[in-house]
């Protein structure tokens, strides 16, 4: 895809579609939400059997959208989960890559930057809803459990001093 379109699909997406994502009311069918805001970018089973979907900016973006479809085949509560306080139920349970991708869509990124090898996805988002950042999300040397998770400044927006 090119550059450009890829560009002009985020600007629609972010101006006329996604940005009002989390207003839908919970109770609305999932056809009507796909048929006015796309395809998801990830849709997973929960272990109660129901369905988790996800709407993601990702790899450029810094919003994903997320809810949980009920037994009657309508949405919960569509929150915005690439935030601070939503990154923190990483600090609880046990979170599989699979987990991991079902709660927050897919990383921006997959690296092996940490020490002892671990997997490192890196999530784009606004720190403090202000700091263009990334969310490292340490995955172990597996790449398939996460241990830790800490912000840290995106380097696309460092500045160059030379």
């Amino acid at each position: 895809m090119r550059a450009q379109t890829y560009v002009a699909m985020l600007l629609v997406l972010a101006l006329g579609g996604c940005a009002q994502l989390q207003s839908a009311k919970p109770g609305t069918p999932v056809a009507d939400i796909i048929k006015q805001f796309g395809k998801p970018t990830i849709a997973c089973r929960n272990p109660d059997g129901t369905e988790r979907l996800v709407w993601s900016l990702q790899p450029f973006g810094r919003y994903a959208w997320g809810t949980n479809i009920t037994k009657d085949n309508t949405i919960g509560p569509v929150t915005q989960v690439l935030t601070d306080a939503h990154f923190e139920v990483l600090s609880t349970g046990t979170w599989s890559d699979e987990r991991v991708r079902c709660e927050f869509g897919p990383p921006a990124d997959i690296g092996g930057i940490a020490k002892g090898n671990e997997k490192v996805w890196a999530y784009r988002y606004y720190e403090s809803s202000v700091w263009y950042s990334l969310m490292y999300v340490y995955m172990g040397p597996n790449g398939n459990l996460a241990n830790r998770h800490n912000p840290g400044p995106d380097p696309a927006y460092l500045l160059n001093d030379r």
